[in-house]
């Protein structure tokens, strides 16, 4: 990642990657930032790969969703980057993409789901929140008030 002194001359908005699941996460997210009026955002796209085993998707129909969900970024940040990386582990996905478009934070839309269904996928906002080496800002649901 940066050295310290260049992350202290950032803003935390400078630029913002933000990672999305499919076409209705990404608009959701990206209304939940727009609001923050983040100087430049870069859509992320995490195709899970498997290793030894068969992908969850196909790559092609994977790759569909992806560009579904850049589209719906730019309909709220017209400039926004997209960048897809592929990976057996989504966490690790999104630090390495961070670091390779140089975001200032890291910002997403908590998807929801019971305890147990977060157990079994390894609790990906968990890992997201306390591994991170950048800010990584948790965004309000549409519906919030907050």
């Amino acid at each position: 990642m940066s050295s310290d002194s260049e992350a202290d001359q950032r803003g935390l908005l400078d630029h913002v990657l933000l990672p999305v699941a499919n076409e209705a996460d990404a608009l959701a997210t990206a209304r939940g930032l727009a609001p923050y009026d983040p100087d430049h955002v870069t859509a992320l796209h995490v195709v899970e790969k498997g290793e030894g085993v068969p992908d969850k998707t196909p790559v092609e129909q994977s790759e569909e969703l992806a560009e579904e969900s850049y589209a719906a970024v730019r309909s709220v940040f017209p400039d926004a980057d997209e960048h897809t990386a592929y990976d057996r582990h989504v966490v690790e996905a999104i630090f390495e993409a961070a670091d390779d478009v140089g975001a200032s934070a890291i910002a997403f839309h908590a998807r929801g789901g019971s305890r147990l269904l977060q157990f079994l996928s390894g609790d990906i906002t968990l890992k997201l929140v306390t591994n991170a080496d950048i800010p990584v800002l948790a965004l309000p649901d549409e519906d919030s008030d907050e």
